[in-house]
Order: structure tokens, then sequence, then C-alpha cells
């Protein structure tokens, strides 16, 4: 009996010292990097400034100028997103590897093949004075956290045994360049072509990769903007929730900006200073992706043993440049690479060699016109911003206090001879199909206080059929942009609160018709699956978690398309993800051309039950009870954390049954969504709205980790503080040296 008391007297002792040491790691390695947001802060700032937060873990930062602004931007965001930062510029330069292992080398490959690094390094000794100003303040803040810092940074510095290197301007521009690379990647679609061109018939092929659906809007992520005859106010309101890829933390980090000449609000990239899609106290403007093709792959005839190659009957020498690539644990990895006139020689396929030109690469300065952006008083000076943004080419969208609205593509547009579209790799040696230069700025599409009052973009193509300009791009169909006009048309006012019911809209135009297309063909041969015809019989288009109907007609949607591919090119890679294929499906079935199929109504029905097949696989035999939501389930795993034993699964999101599709206009896939939400009161800014998708947090055990994920996720919003800040707690920078 002694003997069993002291025994479980050590077990409790041992169980104590071991909890007792699991605290002491969890607040040495978790809460000590935890921000300091009240205080005293003594700073290398001009002037006393104060960093105000308020219940999101939002930073308001007050500051005697902008240069202290920036600094201090640098410096919270750094506070608060470090090792996301640090990661995205590795990613980009090429150097996950080095901190992570072998996983990460196929990444890291690629980085060297798009010379990311390399772009990086040219464009900031290109860099204009007043831009380079801007990014050294960030970067001077970012170092003072990390100097100040040492020994309790976030906790992924320390799980995976690195401290990261002080932060340059270059780093600044990597992010930026991930970002371009992320939304410019339109050399896939050139590999895709080839190879369907190659195996199938060439009319068919061109019909799957067409320009523009048929039904876009002029002028074309979404956002748009209402004049003030459309609203309750009498005032604008801009809206705008761009879609990108889900991540932990969060793609965009929420700041405001305030100092003598600046005094804005909205999101910002972490690593890049400024504020990208927000408010100032005269205008707001919103960001969609223009979609633009800026990249062109040539086949080269290419020596690979000494880089000779062929152009326009000449042989000119290519410049190798040789990579090494460390990697974690294991040797680091060469990689040679030769770069001809158009640009590195980026893939190998079919025998053939394929340098690729991309306009982020193009030698020249890279201009940073975002502080310019975010001090602007009206459209003329916003105009005159934007024309010094150097890309990715997107669609701006523009309100102002005095009433305007407007619209203005803006980036690089290679400007392409006639003849060469840009959809399929060119000939190198050939020499036929070099850019002529940039299309000017004042001729990308554009518009100004239009007479509907009304500016809608979500992605569509924007460029009247008669464009004077030859141009390509992977342009979204136009049923988000449809959508969206018709839902502001059902009412004369709106108010700004109103917005997020549109953004949040999950009817798909396109799933309709393709139910309705199903159940006319079983009405007309009266054969097939009953049970999911019956479905989509009684379905109103809702593309909806917990129901069934909008799987079976997502399912039948995946084997119609293969079908098509097959049917246009028999024998090509199934890599058909062209974004015009539900209008170039839908076009199909409303003309039934022949030559195609034989029979248009067996072909839907058979793509039903191929798709039931597999839907019963995942879900069952009970169509009723099968759960779109469940088929979009959306996983969001932190890259580090989400690998600790027991306890990683918290620190993810997920899983959460989704709603939405591609063709819905809160577009929703299992990859990407909705990235950030913003409503733009122009008549009382205070009565904006705006929330991110996880939280303001990096940091796993602040409470802004993931608290935006709940409203985010249930389409509720925040106030988009501005002159009424709630703040709950106060930092104070106070004046001091330091080198």
């Amino acid at each position: 009996m002694l003997f069993s008391t002291s025994l479980e007297r050590a077990i409790n002792l041992s169980i104590a010292v071991l909890l007792l040491a699991l605290a002491g790691a969890v607040y040495w390695y978790a809460v000590r990097p935890l921000p300091q947001t009240s205080g005293d802060l003594m700073a290398p700032v001009s002037a006393a400034a104060t960093i105000s937060r308020d219940r999101l873990g939002v930073p308001h930062i007050d500051a005697a100028d902008w240069r202290d602004a920036i600094f201090l931007q640098g410096y919270v965001t750094a506070q608060d997103r470090m090792w996301q930062m640090d990661a995205l510029r590795r990613l980009a330069a090429g150097e996950l590897a080095e901190v992570i292992g072998t996983q990460a080398l196929e990444s890291d490959e690629e980085a060297r093949r798009l010379r990311l690094e390399n772009i990086a390094e040219a464009a900031e000794k290109n860099m204009p004075p007043g831009d380079r100003a801007v990014m050294a303040a960030y970067a001077r803040g970012v170092n003072f956290y990390l100097e100040t810092h040492r020994g309790r940074l976030p906790v992924e510095f320390t799980l995976l045994g690195y401290d990261p290197r002080p932060w340059r301007i270059r780093d600044s521009l990597l992010a930026g360049l991930h970002m371009y690379r992320t939304l410019t990647a339109s050399w896939r679609n050139e590999v895709a072509k080839m190879h369907m061109l190659a195996k199938g018939d060439r009319g068919k092929v061109e019909f799957l990769f067409p320009l523009r659906g048929g039904g876009e809007v002029q002028p074309g992520s979404n956002a748009w903007a209402l004049s003030g005859a459309r609203t309750t106010t009498g005032k604008p309101i801009l809206a705008n929730d761009p879609h990108l890829d889900f991540s932990i933390p969060s793609t965009w980090y929420m700041v405001h900006l305030k100092a003598t000449d600046l005094d804005v609000t909205g999101v910002s990239l972490p690593g890049m200073p400024g504020v990208i899609i927000g408010h100032n106290r005269h205008v707001a403007w919103g960001v969609t992706n223009l979609q633009a093709d800026v990249q062109d792959l040539y086949r080269e005839q290419i020596d690979p043993r000494n880089g000779r190659y062929a152009f326009r009957g000449h042989i000119e020498q290519a410049r190798l440049e040789r990579n090494m690539i460390g990697v974690k644990g294991a040797k680091p990895v060469e990689l040679d690479e030769w770069v001809t006139r158009h640009g590195p020689v980026f893939l190998q396929d079919g025998g053939s060699q394929y340098a690729l030109r991309w306009a982020a690469a193009e030698q020249g300065g890279f201009e940073f016109p975002f502080l310019d952006i975010d001090r602007a008083r009206g459209w003329d000076e916003f105009k005159a911003a934007l024309a010094r943004f150097p890309g990715p080419a997107q669609n701006f969208v523009y309100a102002d206090i005095d009433g305007n609205i407007g619209y203005h593509a803006a980036g690089r547009l290679p400007l392409r001879p006639a003849g060469c579209g840009g959809d399929v790799p060119a000939d190198g040696a050939a020499g036929e199909c070099e850019w002529q230069g940039y299309i000017p700025f004042d001729d990308l599409p554009q518009a100004f206080n239009p007479p509907s009052g009304v500016i809608v973009t979500a992605n569509q193509n924007p460029f009247p059929p008669d464009y004077k300009y030859p141009y390509n791009g992977d342009f979204a169909p136009y049923y988000r942009s449809s959508e969206i006009r018709w839902a502001l048309a059902k009412k004369d006012k709106w108010a700004a609160r109103e917005m997020l019911g549109i953004q949040k809209d999950v009817y798909s135009a396109f799933s309709d018709f393709l139910a309705r297309q199903i159940v006319a063909a079983f009405d007309r041969k009266t054969i097939g699956p009953r049970e999911a015809v019956d479905l989509l019989r009684r379905w109103t288009g809702q593309m909806e978690k917990g129901t069934a109907a909008p799987m079976v007609v997502a399912l039948a949607y995946e084997e119609l398309r293969k079908a098509v591919i097959a049917r246009a090119a028999p024998g090509a890679p199934d890599e058909y993800t062209f974004p015009m294929g539900p209008p170039v499906i839908e076009k199909l079935l409303r003309e039934r051309p022949a030559g195609w199929f034989p029979d248009y109504d067996e072909l839907l029905l058979d793509c039903v039950k191929r798709g039931v097949a597999a839907g019963v696989e995942a879900q069952g035999s009970k169509l009723s009870r099968w759960d779109y939501g469940q088929w979009m389930e959306l996983r969001i795993d932190h890259p580090v954390l989400s690998h600790l034993p027991v306890i990683g699964k918290y620190f993810n999101i997920g899983p959460a049954p989704m709603s939405g599709s591609g063709t819905t206009i809160k577009q929703t896939t299992r990859r990407l969504g909705p990235s950030m939400r913003m409503a733009v009161d122009l008549a009382d800014l205070d009565n904006s709205s705006q929330n991110i998708t996880i939280g303001e947090s990096g940091q796993p055990l602040s409470r802004h980790y993931k608290d935006q994920w709940s409203a985010y996720y249930g389409a509720t919003s925040f106030p988009m503080q501005y002159d009424k800040i709630q703040a709950e707690q106060v930092l104070r920078a106070r004046p001091t040296r330091w080198p």
C-alpha cells in the first residue's frame, strides 16, 4: 500500500514536472514572440507616433510623416507576419528547400528557372529614387523588428531551426514578384493548347480556346462601383472581393497609415509597403486580375551543350547562368540554365526546348506607385499613379467623394505583331513574333462616369471586339459579371451594407443551364438516372452546401468536359482547364453543331450516369443525402505547425463544407475563394466594412490568429474603422537613434 502511494506520488510529480516543462516551452517559444501592442517603444522615428490596434488587431499608425508611417508599417507587419514574409521571399527566390528540405526542391527549381531573384536584383538597381525610398523605409522597419527580437522570433523559426536574414529592398520586390507569378501563369495554357493541336482537330481545339464567351459587358475577382444616382446616400459605393488561393496566414494584412500627407486604410501584402486595396479621405479603389497574357513561349533551336541558338538566319550565344540550390539535410542541387534573347530556356517538351518571355522580366525601372495611389485626391491623380504600375496587369475600379466612378486597366501588356496571338509557342528562330513594346496606358480599357451609373469587373474580357491592338488572355466567363449586373439591377437604390449580400451570392447561371439541358434530355429520351434528374428538376441553380443537386451537376460537368476534350483532341493529356470552358460547353449545347457528337441528349445522360457513379463512390448510393459542401470541402493547413503531432490540427482551418463554384459571384473552389471582402461608403467612410479570411496575426497563440474566420465563413463582416477608431491597445513610438 505504501509502495502504491509512493508510486502514485512519483507519477503525479512526473506529470506535474512534464506539464510545467510543457507550459514553460509554450511560453518561451510561442508566448514570448507575441507582439508588444501597448506601452512605449523606443524607435528610430523622427517624432512621436502611435500604433492603435482595434478589436481585430488592425494597426492604425499615426506618424509625423510618411517615412515614419512606412517604417512602422514594416515593423508591425513583421510583428504579426514575419515568418510568412520570410517564407514568401524564399518561395520567390527559390530558397525554401534550404530551410524545409527536399519537398520544396521542385518549387525552388521553378523559381530559379523563372529567374525571380535576378529580376528583383535588376529591378532594385533601376528603381526610381522616390520608390526606392518607400521600400527602404519599410525595410528599416522590418529590420528594426528583427534586431530587437532576436531570440524571440515566431515559433516557425524555432521549429525549422534557422534565423531570418535582414530584410532588403529586393525582398519586398520578391514578395511582389511572387504575386506577379501567381496571377500571370498563362504559359501553361500555351502548352495545353499545343498538345491538343498536335493530337486533335484544329477547328475543334480552337473552339475550346476563345478569347470571349459572347456575353461580356464592357468594361470587364469581383469589383464594382455604383454612382450616387444608384445609392441611398447620393454618394458612390465601391465593393471588392478579389479571389486568390487560401492560405494560413491570410494573403492580406489590414493596416491604416496616417501622416501629414497620408491617411489611407485597407489591405497590404505582407512584405510590401503601402495599401494595395482600400480608401483614403478622397478616393476608394478595388482591384481584380486582368488575366491578360503577358508570357510567351518561344521554341528555340539551341544546342544545350554550348548555348548556341538560331535567330533570323544567324547564330547567337545564350548566356549560361549557374544556380546552386541549398537543400536542408541533403547535398546542394546544381541547376544550369541558358538564357536567350527571349528569356530563360524554361521548358523541355517533346524533344523541343522553349524559352519564356515574361513582362515582369523586361529590363527597365521597376516602379512602385502605391504610395502615390494611396495619396490620390481625385481621378486625374489616381490615373497618373496607375500609369506607372508595371504589373501584374489589373483592373482598377474607382470611386470618390465628389461622386465620380471610374475604371482603368493597368500594367504592361505586350504589343505583338499581327498573326502572333501568344496562344501557342512561337518559332524563336524565325523571329517573326517579337514583341514591339507595350500597349500604351491611355489605350487600355477604361471608363469614367458611364451613363448606367454602374461599373463591374469580374475577370471577364474588357477589350472591345474591335480593339486596335492584338492581345491574348485567359479571361473568365461572363457569368459572374452578368450576375453582378443583374443583381444590382433589382433595385434602384443601394446601401453599402447590402453589398455583402451580392458578394456571397451562389447562384450559377451556367450550372442552372446545364441542369435544364439534362432534364430536357431525360424527358425526350425517358431513360437514364431518374433520381439524379428529379433532383435537378426541383433545383434553382443555387450552389449551396448541404444540398445534393449542385454535386450532381458538378460531376456531370466534369464528365462532359472530359468528353469534349476527347472529341476535340483524342489522346491528348487531360490538361484543359481553360477558364472559358463553361461558356464553350454552353455554346456547344445550345447550337449542337454536327461533327462533334451524334446525339447530344445521349451524351448528357451518359455524363450524368458516369458522374453519379463517381458520386456514389464518394458519398453513397442515396443521392438525396449527398452534400455538395462536403464534395467542395475546404481544408487550409498551416505549412509548418500542421505537422506537429497531436496538436497540429488545431492550427489549421477545416475541414469546412463550402458553397459556391467557379461560375458564381462567390467564386469558390477547393483551392481558392474570396481573399478579402470590402465595401466602401463614400458618404460615410466609417460606414464601410472589410474583413480578410483567417485573421490579422500569423502568431498561433495570438487571439487574432483566426478570429475573422467565423465571420468570413458566415459571410458577415466588420466595420472598416477610419475616423472613429475604437482602440483596444495603444503602442507609443518614442524617437531614438538606431544604427
